[in-house]
């Protein structure tokens, strides 16, 4: 016959594998030494490190704390420099793996009241993108200018019937809450927008265009037309947005390397030479030399939903 002392004792005796397997997890996957470690030898592989994070929340805990920001770092060690501005504890934006999805990802496009048109393209990552903080100049206001915004190359879409490439561009405004551009969004009591949110932290984003805080030098820089173009600012500091390319033909191109611009033609179109010039400079990666190529480094061939997820 078993006793009531005997059925509380085994009650309470300990499960020394559950405590085993307790006390070695922090030695093992969860050790932040280690994963440090891991992810160092496999070159810091985005795609990897999403599927890690979507093992356990414990996993994913350490890497939006430790492994995001490494891999920022490793891949874009001039920005992340600038962007943390001598403070190593600084935190950016949303944190680091939202900026890591702004680095590595191109977030698509749909239509919005000022930017119409007729199709809706899906984000993908990007193997390549170049982020240049003084192409970022030409996209703030001249009051707006002591900002810091980092602003990557256009990346390019061809449209169905359409002769305008769609080209599609993100960014990042450093210390976002003390920049002169929020303060303007603010002075100006612009609304939030109802509808769009931001691809990279999920929250919500003002309206630039909305603002009527486009600069037309942002349209010169990406070689677009000034009413064909807007892009949004969240509240974490970052902008994200869409223009029609200016048609550029082969031909177009090899004309403007070799300096013979028909103005007459040109301007029977309403294309401005600047944007064509613009155009042709980013197709052959000489305009944001000043710029930090960002190299994906992944050898993954393709990527799903969960792994884009693990971003968010």
């Amino acid at each position: 016959m078993v006793s009531a002392g005997m059925i509380v004792s085994r009650r309470h005796k300990p499960n020394r594998l559950s405590e085993l397997t307790e006390s070695t997890a922090d030695s093992g996957l969860l050790n932040e030494r280690i994963l440090l470690l891991i992810f160092k030898s496999m070159n810091w592989d985005p795609h990897l490190l999403c599927l890690i994070s979507c093992v356990s929340r414990k996993l994913n805990a350490v890497a939006k704390r430790v492994l995001w920001k490494e891999l920022c770092a490793s891949r874009a060690s001039r920005m992340v420099s600038a962007l943390i501005n001598g403070e190593p504890n600084l935190r950016v934006g949303d944190g680091w793996h939202a900026l890591a999805k702004l680095l590595f990802y191109c977030c698509g496009c749909v239509p919005s009241r000022h930017f119409r048109i007729d199709q809706t393209l899906p984000g993908h990552f990007v193997k390549l993108s170049r982020f240049s903080k003084t192409s970022g100049q030409s996209f703030l206001m001249k009051r707006c200018q002591s900002d810091l915004l980092y602003i990557s190359d256009p990346c390019e879409h061809t449209m169905r019937g359409n002769i305008d490439d769609l080209g599609i561009f993100r960014g990042v405004i450093r210390g976002f809450m003390k920049s002169k551009t929020r303060a303007c969004l603010i002075k100006r009591q612009i609304e939030l927008e109802q509808q769009i949110r931001c691809p990279y932290c999920g929250q919500r984003v003002w309206s630039m265009t909305t603002a009527k805080l486009v600069p037309k030098s942002a349209a010169t820089r990406l070689g677009s037309h000034h009413d064909k173009l807007e892009y949004f600012v969240c509240v974490n500091g970052h902008l994200h947005g869409s223009c029609l390319l200016v048609p550029l033909s082969s031909d177009d191109n090899h004309d403007l390397d070799d300096g013979d611009n028909d103005d007459d033609d040109d301007e029977e179109n309403g294309v401005d030479n600047d944007q064509m010039a613009i155009r042709a400079g980013l197709q052959n990666g000489r305009l944001s030399s000043s710029g930090e190529e960002i190299w994906e480094g992944s050898s993954s061939l393709t990527t799903h939903q969960a792994e884009v997820n693990a971003l968010c």
